[in-house]
């Protein structure tokens, strides 16, 4: 009698698809001996696919163009809602046509997924008024931009990237109550459209780390110590994904990778120990990224119980491989951040692999789910949508929807069902981008090397040049000035764009471009500001009219990333190495300073945030292909000096989102970057005043590198953020350089008073000395309307009258 067995073929525990295979044979048999074997080598490989988050605008921008107008009335919140569960249904569909297992659920955001957060726990400011049940998107678009009679809440950078979060405003009196229920929406959403996903939360602790204490609320206030007060809220939220039917939850933990204190990491693990019993008979995912986890943290995190599995970034985090190849935890799950989510190369699926069997060999076959580095958000959403891009170029890159497929293919040869052809195509791939003699030139590579010998400093003290530069252009107190960009009108984007398409001629382009700088002109002399700008009709974008006219930069179409709200930015793509054909901006500049007496300022984007605001080659270290920018815009501020222009801006908006998350990496990246600015300006004449712009972010901790940038005159953001910059000159900083501190907020509508924002001028002369003292809005003026500028600016320009008036009289 033959001896007959039974083998079930089952899914990974709690993953979210699979088949149930039951077969019955003999021991005897042929196929009992082949399955034996097969099945010693695929039983712990079954395939497990996961993506940390997804882009939301959409393809072609839909949801960007939905947000404004239904912002300008246009459209109804129905028609918003429509075009949101469209995109929704379409990047979950997407995900599951490709193949992968953990579909993540409640990435989408109308804007900002913190925001979302602090709508779910109902800690709403009390300036909005806001009286309680669930939360509209009145109340939520005004935190976000501000309304009629409130401002906005505070936007900074998320981590090291270009994307903004609005950062909660929290204190001991905040009555936290659960008030969007949209995780759980979503969540169901997705169900009864036939998939399963992993709703996805930003995690309590990095949610009260990421947020800081409310006006009013002493600076001293611990945010964590509110960690008892929104877990209910947390645990309201599981119970209703339970009984909704989820199987998994992803808690995005980003604030794991930074050097935390033991406070800070207990707070993390006490907050977890009280979650445990509400996650029971949940599969718990805590997801880490954008940098190593450190060894303390990833100890504690890693002993956590109840929680199923750990995502960490290893592109990016490439120490924490050697702790996981060190000690992982029995019978977890590792979700391996392998695919990039924060750059457009195609991945090295050869590599990427090696690493996964490496790991496979230390955590367990079973246990090894492939993942992105960090939500895809950060990167393209689709290369198909790129039909401009030359060919070659395109092979090597890969977009959000493609980083999807790669997941898949990884998981799938992981589990012994490698795709050769697309694996070999993926190869052929790699090896022309080594081999292409388009990434090198050798007379740029020597150039570079050159600079390490010397630190580019200008000869004079800045208080000289000060002095010098004041003889020349003979400002008043307090001058005012703006940072670059006026309006940016329809009929102005359609003349660029049929300029771009060949439909009107050079003649036609260049004077429409000059009657538009002709009108900002006479407008900013009408208002009587002291240092003009040319308003940049003729750029789309601050980063992408430079890399345009920069050899090794490549464009897209459609290659949309979002910065914050319905914002989007299209960086462009270093491919090779970087160098200047000829001037880019004299033309423009010289003929707006032929149109008016007062200075007009030179406008470039400087090196630093040419490298951060683009998708940049990951072939060579960042700061070589920073210093070979710094040339090449070192070469266009001699020529605009050579034309005549006396102040010349040298944009560092991003210098400070570059700065490395972890303290030990800071010291490097500001050294480079500081001196790459440095080699932009170093060769200019002492009547050469040089000014730079900083967006949002917090500055106080680098403001010594802000200070060796050696710039003449820096502007900065302050308006949204309390004048928190300006607590450092309280703390005794001495700065010697022109400075003005952002004194509106420029992205949101509202119009400030004169006298709010001579309040503004009056904090900042209690810390910094008049004469140093400049006078601007936060930012460009690229986004907002005329109907807001010109009110605006005007009162800008009549607070600024008024503090001369009284600082002359109390003389």
């Amino acid at each position: 009698m033959s001896h007959c067995h039974n083998i079930s073929l089952k899914p990974l525990p709690g993953s979210l698809s699979g088949v149930s295979l039951s077969i019955s044979f003999s021991k005897t048999s042929p196929l009992f001996s082949f399955l034996r074997c097969s099945f010693r080598r695929t039983r712990f490989r079954a395939m497990a696919s996961h993506v940390v988050g997804y882009p939301r605008m959409g393809p072609k921008r839909e949801l960007k163009f939905a947000l404004e107008s239904f912002w300008d009335g246009k459209s109804s919140a129905d028609e918003l809602q429509n075009v949101a569960a469209d995109l929704r249904a379409s990047i979950w569909k997407q995900m599951a046509d490709a193949g992968i297992k953990f579909i993540p659920s409640n990435t989408f955001s109308y804007y900002d997924q913190v925001l979302d957060t602090t709508a779910m726990l109902g800690a709403v400011p009390p300036r909005y008024s806001w009286n309680g049940g669930e939360i509209g998107f009145d109340v939520y678009f005004s935190m976000a931009r501000g309304n009629a009679s409130v401002p906005a809440m505070e936007m900074t950078k998320w981590f090291d990237t270009n994307y903004h979060y609005i950062v909660p405003e929290l204190g001991p009196d905040v009555n936290f109550s659960y008030a969007s229920h949209k995780a759980v929406q979503e969540y169901k959403e997705a169900k009864a459209l036939g998939m399963e996903t992993v709703p996805v939360l930003v995690g309590p602790v990095s949610y009260l780390l990421l947020s800081k204490p409310a006006k009013g609320v002493e600076k001293s206030f611990s945010l964590l110590s509110l960690i008892d007060k929104i877990i209910p809220v947390y645990k309201e939220v599981v119970a209703e994904l339970k009984a909704a039917g989820a199987t998994w939850i992803q808690f995005d933990e980003p604030t794991l990778v930074l050097d935390l204190d033991s406070h800070k990491l207990q707070a993390f693990s006490d907050a977890y120990s009280e979650l445990e019993s509400s996650l029971s008979g949940l599969n718990v995912l805590i997801e880490t990224y954008f940098a190593d986890v450190p060894a303390e943290t990833y100890k504690i995190l890693t002993s956590l119980k109840g929680v199923t599995g750990f995502g960490f970034d290893l592109i990016r985090g490439t120490k924490t491989l050697d702790l996981i190849k060190t000690e992982f935890p029995l019978g977890k799950y590792l979700f391996a951040g392998v695919v990039d989510g924060r750059n457009i190369w195609a991945n090295d699926l050869a590599s990427s692999l090696t690493t996964l069997q490496d790991l496979a060999g230390t955590v367990g076959k079973d246990k090894v789910v492939v993942s992105t580095s960090c939500s895809l958000l950060h990167t393209a959403v689709d290369l198909e949508n790129e039909t401009k891009l030359d060919q070659e170029i395109k092979s090597w890159l890969a977009f959000a929807a493609q980083k999807v497929v790669e997941v898949n293919a990884l998981a799938k040869a992981l589990s012994m069902q490698k795709d050769e052809a697309y694996f070999s195509s993926n190869a052929a791939a790699q090896a022309s981008r080594k081999s292409s003699p388009r990434v090198t030139n050798e007379a740029v590579q020597k150039a570079a090397a050159a600079l390490k010998g010397s630190d580019h400093r200008r000869a004079t003290n800045v208080s000289a040049r000060l002095d010098a530069q004041q003889k020349k252009l003979n400002l008043p107190n307090l001058p005012t000035t703006t940072i670059g960009s006026f309006p940016q009108t329809m009929d102005l984007r359609r003349v660029r764009r049929e300029f771009k398409a060949k439909k009107i001629s050079e003649d036609d382009y260049v004077k429409t471009i000059k009657e538009e700088i002709n009108n900002v002109v006479k407008l900013q002399e009408g208002l009587d500001i002291d240092v003009l700008v040319h308003g940049e009709p003729e750029r789309n974008d601050m980063v992408e009219y430079f890399g345009e006219q920069l050899s090794g930069f490549a464009f897209t179409v459609n290659g949309w990333v979002q910065s914050y709200g319905s914002r989007c930015v299209k960086p462009p793509i270093i491919y090779g190495d970087v160098s200047r054909p000829k001037a880019m901006t004299v033309f423009w500049s010289s003929m707006a300073q032929s149109m008016t007496k007062r200075p007009m300022k030179g406008m470039l984007t400087g090196p630093v945030t040419i490298l951060n605001w683009s998708f940049v080659r990951n072939d060579q270290p960042r700061f070589e292909t920073c210093y070979q920018i710094a040339l090449a815009i070192k070469d266009e501020v001699e020529d605009l000096e050579k034309a005549g222009i006396t102040v010349i801006q040298i944009d560092e908006a991003a210098l400070r989102e570059g700065l490395p998350l972890r303290k030990s990496e800071q010291d490097f990246y500001l050294k480079w970057a500081v001196h790459s600015f440095r080699i932009t300006n170093c060769g200019v004449q002492d009547t050469t005043q040089i000014h730079t712009h900083m967006c949002y972010s917090n500055f106080n901790d680098i403001i010594h590198s802000i200070m060796d940038m050696d710039a003449d005159v820096i502007t900065i953001e302050n308006s949204r953020s309390d004048e928190k910059l300006l607590s450092v000159f309280h703390e005794g900083v001495k700065y010697r350089a022109g400075i003005g501190p952002g004194v509106y907020d420029i992205h949101s509508p509202r119009i400030p008073s004169t006298e709010e924002i001579a309040d503004r001028i009056n904090k900042m002369l209690a810390v910094l000395e008049s004469n140093i003292l400049w006078v601007n809005p936060d930012c460009g003026l690229k986004t907002r309307k005329y109907s807001e500028v010109k009110p605006a600016l005007s009162n800008m320009v009549a607070a600024a009258k008024l503090l001369r008036t009284r600082l002359a009289s109390a003389k």
